[in-house]
């Protein structure tokens, strides 16, 4: 089908955009990679008055180190995370799961902020966000603001965005040198969504688990940090035991439809088994 009309803007600068959005009111919606709102505009599910387009606006790119922070532009592309050698060096989960993102033709287009901003409970990179302790950097027309990865998703496709709001840039901090990682995503065929997929960080020290975190795609309305089911983990020798604790509690907190992916007994139970590969990956990434 073909979009309805609109109008369309492409601003030079985070203000202009803010200006815009401020001055358009809730007709208007913010384009990024376009992968998710431009089909919904082919449908006629959304059909925004006016589209403000942020490709233009070059402060919104780039991947940098601040610190002990990871800082990546929220225009940059999944191209750019698989092909950046400062993630690869400090946070090779992010490259790991872009790679796992759609196709290679859709990876070169579709944008960071785009992933994380939308609300999809379907999307990568919220999970593996919320896994890492991310905050998102805000901009609108009362100023800026930071909101926690694991605060900002409030239901599928509502965020803790405000209407006038910007998603910037993505703050992560590095995790602990020897850091184990991994993410697994079960899928139909390449470039579907997942049925269920994990997110997994941890850190080792004399074979025991010093640290753990994991995050949930695509098994109920939001990504889930299972918190619950991480501190299980710390203490252990990663032990089956153990292990199997983990996966239980991370099962417990899924809520998934059912769908053409399957049941949602079965993508609760692939959930488990994802966070079980996730983790046996992680342990053997780990260098403590």
């Amino acid at each position: 089908m073909i979009p309805g009309t609109f109008d369309y803007y492409r601003p030079q600068t985070v203000d202009d955009a803010v200006g815009l959005l401020s001055k358009l009111g809730e007709e208007a919606s913010v384009l990024a990679g376009g992968h998710s709102l431009i089909p919904l505009m082919k449908t006629r599910f959304a059909s925004p008055h006016h589209l403000v387009d942020l490709s233009g606006i070059g402060d919104l790119k780039g991947i940098s180190v601040e610190g002990d922070d990871i800082v990546i532009g929220a225009m940059t592309t999944q191209f750019e995370l698989i092909a950046s050698e400062e993630l690869e060096r400090h946070i090779p989960i992010i490259a790991e799961t872009s790679r796992l993102i759609a196709d290679p033709q859709i990876r070169y287009k579709g944008t960071f902020g785009g992933n994380v901003a939308n609300g999809d409970p379907g999307n990568d990179m919220p999970a593996v966000m919320m896994c890492l302790g991310a905050s998102y950097s805000v901009s609108g027309p009362d100023g800026n603001r930071d909101i926690a990865a694991r605060d900002f998703y409030q239901g599928a496709y509502f965020t803790a965005l405000e209407h006038g709001e910007i998603l910037t840039a993505v703050r992560i901090p590095i995790p602990a040198p020897g850091h184990g990682s991994a993410y697994e995503k079960l899928k139909r065929k390449v470039g579907d969504y997942a049925t269920a997929a994990a997110a997994v960080v941890i850190t080792m020290a004399g074979g025991t688990c010093t640290s753990a975190s994991i995050g949930l795609t695509n098994v109920s309305e939001t990504p889930l940090w299972a918190s619950d089911a991480a501190a299980l983990l710390v203490g252990s020798s990663l032990d089956k035991a153990s292990v199997d604790a983990a996966v239980a509690a991370a099962e417990a907190i899924t809520n998934p439809a059912s769908d053409m992916r399957g049941p949602a007994e079965y993508r609760t139970k692939m959930a488990g088994i994802m966070v079980r590969r996730a983790l046996e990956r992680a342990k053997s990434r780990a260098k403590g």
